[in-house]
């Protein structure tokens, strides 16, 4: 029995490994939103090209039974999502933010859409948006499964908040509580492009 070569080892590798990165049914990288915060950043811009979009967000509302609330609902316009729960503390001070934003640039065809998590009944979460007069729909998400519209977010990072651009890409993220000041001169700016 003849030993073989190293070299026709590594010649087999790289065929594999070329063969598995090319053709017309390779995986295209890189088209939607995947979280990434180097250096433990927790504010996070992205322009041009940086923007991939988000899909797939949809899922049972939280207020009204039997409908679903999706991000399509929303074509054309910049979207504030919301990750949240009553339970959060932070997201008590957060709430009413989010529902000045709304507020004060709806009319520029902005909206904030919330995604309440880890809950285990609507009871407590309904309560925390009518007891703040929150106007801005909520997706019901006991079982996480809006949540992986936002790949590579840590499930315990509530709350977080991602600004999309009018095709619903990603334009910003921050990972912890917002106020209106970090959102209202972004959004403004988004709701401007064309």
């Amino acid at each position: 029995m003849r030993a073989r070569s190293p070299l026709a080892g590594l010649a087999v590798a790289l065929l594999l490994l070329t063969g598995c990165s090319t053709g017309d049914d390779a995986v295209v990288a890189g088209s939607e939103f995947q979280l990434v915060a180097p250096n433990g950043e927790t504010k996070l811009r992205y322009d041009g090209d940086e923007r991939k979009q988000v899909t797939g967000l949809a899922g049972p509302s939280l207020m009204e039974d039997g409908k679903t609330v999706s991000l399509d609902d929303f074509a054309g316009k910049v979207v504030i999502v919301n990750i949240w729960g009553a339970w959060c503390g932070p997201c008590r001070t957060e709430a009413p933010e989010l529902q000045k934003v709304q507020d004060e640039t709806g009319p520029l065809g902005v909206r904030v859409l919330g995604v309440n998590v880890k809950e285990s009944s609507t009871e407590s979460p309904r309560d925390f948006m009518t007891n703040r007069d929150l106007d801005y729909p909520s997706i019901y998400d006991e079982s996480g499964r809006a949540m992986l519209a936002f790949r590579g977010l840590p499930p315990n990072a509530v709350p977080s908040t991602f600004v999309l651009d009018k095709q619903h890409r990603v334009a910003a993220a921050f990972l912890g509580a917002v106020i209106a000041s970090d959102l209202v001169p972004l959004v403004e700016d988004l709701a401007a492009e064309s």
